[in-house]
């Protein structure tokens, strides 16, 4: 007996989101676009003419409400409110913003309480697998080292704070180092990457993150080393930038990776 379509809600629609979207709604077996939470409707509109038809526009507070996932793209200072609003429904919650999680840690508790699920994408990173297979050993470390172009890392908060410019920048500067914890912290548009890569490993406490920004680079670059006891391997990934600088174009790919495996009768990989 066939299965009912997955109802997808996208709570936001940039540069990552509106790729999901397309993606979706030009057919994929077993996912529909439900709903969508967008801040410039007519905007969305000329983007995806079947927006405010079609497809319904509403809060992102209410996308679980209609919808069975909720994919959240959203600035990281809007994620709680779109979280809690799915864990509280028992829905299924994809975040786009996994640094948030770490912020936010009493969500996943709750996700226990509620029977929601919460599915983290592979994202801009590589191996996520290969890491959570040894974590079901001992991994004794997990360093990784993130390069971006200056204007991939402009405005983070950790640099405003700090009062650190990357303007003119003629080499490569390292701008943190420090655990993922931090380093999701403060840059919590940037390295979401390192929050995924903790969570799957050893947690965002020892995994040990460095951030630089690199003119020289028109790609997002990330280099992970880890050892274990049944194993020591290194992955390296470069990145093509969305429309947005901090977010490469993969992320979208990865997120539609995700969903699909939900609905695939054929799921490969962990």
């Amino acid at each position: 007996m066939a299965r009912e379509p997955l109802k997808i809600g996208l709570a936001g629609l940039g540069a990552v989101g509106l790729d999901v979207a397309r993606r979706i709604e030009a057919g994929i077996p077993g996912l529909i676009l439900a709903a969508v939470a967008v801040r410039d409707v007519e905007k969305a509109k000329r983007n995806l003419p079947a927006i405010g038809s079609r497809i319904p526009v509403m809060a992102a507070e209410n996308l679980a409400q209609s919808c069975d996932l909720v994919v959240e793209c959203l600035p990281p200072t809007l994620f709680r409110a779109v979280a809690s609003s799915v864990i509280e429904r028992g829905k299924l919650f994809m975040p786009l913003s996994v640094g948030q999680l770490l912020e936010n840690w009493d969500l996943v508790e709750r996700a226990k309480q509620t029977a929601a699920r919460i599915l983290v994408p592979t994202g801009a990173l590589i191996g996520l697998d290969a890491v959570r297979a040894a974590a079901e050993g001992t991994i004794h470390s997990v360093t990784m080292v993130t390069r971006k172009p200056p204007n991939g890392l402009d405005g983070a908060p950790y640099l405003v704070e700090r009062g650190i410019s990357l303007k003119g920048l003629k080499e490569p500067l390292k701008v943190f180092d420090g655990s993922a914890r931090d380093g999701a912290r403060g840059f919590p548009a940037n390295v979401n990457v390192a929050a995924a890569l903790s969570l799957a490993g050893i947690g965002p406490d020892r995994t040990r993150l460095e951030i630089w920004a690199d003119p020289a680079l028109d790609r997002n670059t990330h280099r992970i080393e880890v050892d274990a006891d049944t194993v020591k391997f290194s992955m390296a990934i470069a990145n093509v930038p969305s429309e947005n600088p901090r977010t490469g174009r993969n992320v979208a790919l990865s997120t539609v990776a995700a969903l699909r495996g939900l609905v695939s009768a054929l799921k490969v990989g962990t």
